[in-house]
């Protein structure tokens, strides 16, 4: 009689259904036995589950246990919305003053246009890349070390945490910003400084990424922060529209010296290899329900199509309103009711908390 091949898990053993069924040929008293049946149940659901990881042409693939993620689990669309949700943050806000000003109308233009076809182009080879070797490599360093070898593996860990870092560090400035342009609108006594504006959106933004577990869980809040990303959206366009309407000629020359036109302009290009990109692409198509490389490549459609025409729509006519003297906080050069520039800037801060979850929760390790 061959031996049931079982792991221990605590209590009972776990066995295979194949293993169950030989038992019941050799020993038909067993066949009827609930606890053989009951474990026969069990090993066929993991069967199931284990189907469900399948790649386009049905053949199993492995997922790495060390990880938060819930695998498989969400829908392209839902996926499709936290990008769209990224790339519409409040960061749009300032990309009229940090790459139509240093850029100008035609380089500005073609560079948005052009990095938007780069980062789709690039996404979704990435994303091709998800299934590679029998097994689905759910963050990058797992496929950099596939793909390069283990110091690749190392390197690219280090480099895409500079990165997140450096993206969260942007994210904070920016929802403390959001705080003071509040506080400004009530008084001038700058008491309220805005160092003190980020120490406290620093720890709305972890208070938030503590009580939402993973990605998964956002559901609810990416309707959310689609609607208060409409709201700052909507109403920066609005003004800017009746400032651009109501103002003289504005001036679309380039400003500054040779030397700050030069490093102004790396910090256009800057913005606009970010503007597109997460740095976190195969952590979250870890999370789509398969198959994972045809949906993956739906939301990312969704993103360059619907998702960047909010970010064109603000961006182009922030530039057109007003001009070379474009802040690189749109909110603050729109002029309209107090009411609602504090709603817009409650909005920016608000939809920035939401968009910085999946970058600050650290579901790309289990353990650090």
């Amino acid at each position: 009689m061959p031996i049931p091949a079982c792991r221990l898990e605590g209590d009972p053993f776990i066995c295979s259904s194949s293993s169950f069924s030989s038992i019941g040929e050799d020993f038909p008293l067993l066949q009827g036995c609930a606890c053989v049946q009951e474990e026969v149940s069990m090993a066929r659901a993991t069967d199931v589950e284990k189907e469900n990881l399948q790649d386009d042409d049905g053949l199993g693939l492995e997922a790495d246990d060390d990880t938060a993620h819930q695998i498989s689990h969400d829908p392209w669309y839902q996926v499709g919305f936290v990008l769209t949700t990224g790339v519409n943050s409040a960061y749009v806000l300032g990309y009229s003053g940090s790459i139509m000003v240093p850029l100008g109308w035609v380089a500005g233009t073609t560079g948005l246009v052009l990095a938007a076809a780069i980062s789709l182009y690039a996404n979704a080879l990435l994303a091709r890349l998800h299934e590679v070797g029998g097994k689905r490599h759910i963050r990058y360093r797992d496929l950099a070390g596939h793909i390069y070898g283990r110091k690749i593996y190392a390197l690219t860990w280090a480099l895409q945490y500079v990165n997140l870092f450096m993206i969260n560090t942007g994210y904070i400035i920016l929802a403390g910003q959001a705080l003071k342009a509040v506080y400004v609108l009530y008084t001038d006594d700058h008491v309220l400084k805005l160092p003190y504006c980020i120490a406290i959106a620093g720890i709305v933004c972890a208070m938030f990424a503590f009580g939402i577990p993973h990605l998964s869980a956002l559901r609810i809040w990416l309707g959310v922060s689609t609607i208060l990303s409409l709201i700052y959206i909507i109403i920066a366009f609005v003004l800017s529209i009746r400032d651009g309407v109501n103002s003289p000629v504005r001036d679309y020359n380039i400003p500054g010296s040779h030397n700050s036109k030069i490093f102004n302009t790396i910090g256009a290009v800057a913005s606009l290899v970010f503007a597109y990109n997460t740095g976190m692409l195969p952590e979250i198509q870890a999370t789509v329900k398969p198959p994972v490389i045809k949906n993956m490549e739906k939301a990312l459609w969704f993103q360059f199509t619907i998702g960047v025409l909010p970010l064109y729509a603000v961006t182009f006519m922030g530039y057109w309103a007003y001009g070379s003297v474009t802040s690189t906080y749109l909110l603050n050069s729109v002029k309209g009711p107090v009411w609602v520039k504090t709603m817009a800037n409650i909005a920016a801060f608000l939809q920035t908390v939401i968009a910085l979850h999946p970058l600050s929760r650290r579901f790309v390790f289990r353990h650090n």
